[in-house]
């Protein structure tokens, strides 16, 4: 048995929809969301697995507050310092451009409101693209004529290990019929911008529950919210929230790329074992099978 550690090429954590808000307010009157991304960053610190990029894919405020963004900053900061991961934020239908502008991104001032947040970090060779599929005043997703034109020059010349692509709102369907009511309206636009272009996976949140699929052969990926889960199979005729919160894990192989669900809620354990000691009862299995 081969038990030789598959070494990714590139990893980027997905955290989505950490919905902070300021000090001492929960989430829906029950939810930390404070404290769950202090657990997520405690966990990958423990981990001790390579991180090349963090990106919050969306929904980083819950209703926009300066205070929150300048909280999720002081929490983040140090440990993608300490892991030596770049920082990567889009915008979400519950940020506010103005202050996650200032707080997150560093501009003193924004003349424009209705201005889009869309940018280009190309971190060891992976180009990651980030659209702004937020309207104020709206919640459903949208990419404008302008962003789509900027995105298909981008993706014209190719990045030396492929692209990835981060937006909000899903470009594929829900199961949950309010979650599908507001996701992105002109998927077939976005599909024809990076028709024949290097990306390599779409990655989004928003809808509050875990998901893939496919535009144009190329992967989607809804991550799992920071904050709370949305019921994928609720009683009939109900919209349900459900505590549990989670991350992703991206890595880039060299044959493809996997997208991991990492589930952060706490539970008990069932086994805690050395991986080594897994690896040896796994070879042992394989001897004996012959």
């Amino acid at each position: 048995m081969n038990t030789a550690r598959v070494e990714p090429a590139f990893t980027l954590v997905q955290l989505t929809d950490t919905h902070l808000r300021a000090e001492g307010e929960l989430v829906h009157g029950s939810v930390d969301t404070y404290a769950n991304l202090t657990r997520v960053l405690d966990q990958l610190m423990a981990s001790g697995q390579r991180v090349d990029a963090m990106v919050f894919s969306g929904d980083v405020a819950d209703d926009g507050d300066p205070a929150a963004y300048r909280r999720l900053r002081e929490l983040v900061e140090p440990v993608a310092r300490s892991l030596g991961a770049a920082t990567i934020y889009a915008m979400g239908n519950h940020d506010e451009r103005t202050a996650f502008g200032r707080e997150l991104l560093g501009e003193n001032a924004v003349s424009d409101p209705d201005r889009t947040f869309d940018s280009v970090h190309v971190v060891d060779g992976v180009r990651i693209v980030v659209l702004d599929s937020s309207t104020p005043g709206r919640h459903d997703g949208r990419i404008e004529p302008h962003q789509l034109r900027w995105l298909a020059a981008e993706l014209t010349v190719p990045s030396p290990r492929g692209s990835i692509l981060v937006l909000h709102h899903p470009p594929i369907s829900s199961p949950v019929v309010t979650v599908n009511h507001l996701r992105l309206q002109n998927p077939a636009d976005l599909e024809e911008a990076i028709a024949g272009s290097d990306v390599r996976m779409i990655v989004c949140g928003h809808s509050h529950h875990t998901g893939a699929g496919s535009i144009g052969g190329v992967p989607v990926w809804v991550g799992p919210a920071m904050s709370y889960r949305v019921d994928a199979a609720p009683p009939a005729g109900r919209h349900r929230g459900l505590s549990g919160f989670g991350f992703t894990r991206i890595d880039l192989l060299e044959s493809g790329c996997t997208a991991t669900a990492v589930d952060a809620t706490p539970s008990a354990t069932v086994y805690d074992r050395s991986q080594q000691s897994m690896l040896e009862k796994l070879a042992d299995l394989e001897r004996r099978a012959g």
